[in-house]
């Protein structure tokens, strides 16, 4: 990969705010040209931390014409950041079809197809990063955000494959699942309405305030720039980081050793379920 900070290009999807604008503002600091991403950035007339390319990782040809931009302007892209994603909640009894498939195309599909658009650049530079961030609900399925753990679990698994792939290329990826930070994302997210009457109204209602709570007390995006920047400069990425509070990394190693009912038992516990 290249290593000159002040050639190396970044591009970032949804750098305009929370955790994608706090790497993309770090990054511009230690000297790396980045760009962000917006599906609107003209909602940011004031944004001058980096520049703001439109992009929609949902309609592959704003991700075709925003590669584009890069390409024709530096004539390569040293790391791609697949930061845009989107939060939903509800009982997946109840989460409308039409949501459920929203929210796999910002979070599963948007990544593959923003990779696949900059794969053959970085091929023909000979070198390239692509870090994805997921999360550590991706590591179990927690209550009445199964979807959100499904898209980021698929997200995980695609990356194990798709690495193995790319070795060949000099072309690394990597999986980043952060935990709980606090950034603007519940405000974003898809809630499934709590309805009068629904069985799940109380349990649902009762978890949805605590998710809440949990994010909005939740780590300094920073952290998640500090341990990209990290990334980037390290040679040989691991397979998979976790930022966050001990207890939300801890929580991935007890997964692994418990039986599965005892740890289902303790996340029940923990919801209040």
């Amino acid at each position: 990969m290249n290593t000159n900070q002040n050639t190396t290009v970044v591009l970032i999807t949804g750098g305009s705010s929370g955790i994608g604008k706090s790497i993309g503002a770090y990054l511009t600091e230690k000297g790396y040209i980045v760009y962000g991403t917006s599906r609107n950035p003209l909602r940011f007339p004031d944004f001058n931390m980096f520049s703001l390319l439109q992009l929609d990782v949902a309609d592959t040809d704003s991700i075709t014409s925003a590669v584009k931009i890069i390409e024709e302007k530096h004539g390569r892209l040293d790391v791609l950041i697949n930061n845009a994603g989107a939060g939903i909640t509800g009982p997946i009894e109840e989460i409308p079809e039409e949501e459920i498939i929203r929210n796999f195309t910002t979070n599963y599909f948007g990544p593959i197809n923003v990779t696949k658009a900059v794969l053959p650049l970085m091929r023909k530079q000979g070198s390239g990063l692509v870090i994805n961030i997921t999360s550590i609900a991706g590591y179990m399925g927690l209550p009445y955000r199964g979807i959100y753990s499904a898209s980021k679990a698929a997200l995980e698994m695609t990356t194990e494959a798709w690495r193995m792939e790319l070795k060949s290329f000099n072309i690394e990826m990597t999986n980043v699942a952060p935990g709980d930070f606090a950034t603007n994302i519940a405000a974003g997210r898809y809630h499934a309405p709590v309805i009068d009457g629904s069985p799940y109204e109380k349990p649902y209602g009762d978890t949805l305030k605590l998710m809440d709570g949990h994010v909005d007390s939740g780590s300094n995006p920073l952290e998640m720039a500090e341990a990209v920047f990290k990334i980037i400069k390290s040679k040989k990425p691991k397979v998979h980081y976790r930022v966050g509070v001990f207890m939300q990394k801890f929580s991935i190693v007890l997964k692994r050793i418990l039986p599965d009912k005892m740890y289902e038992k303790m996340l029940m516990n923990h919801y209040k379920l």
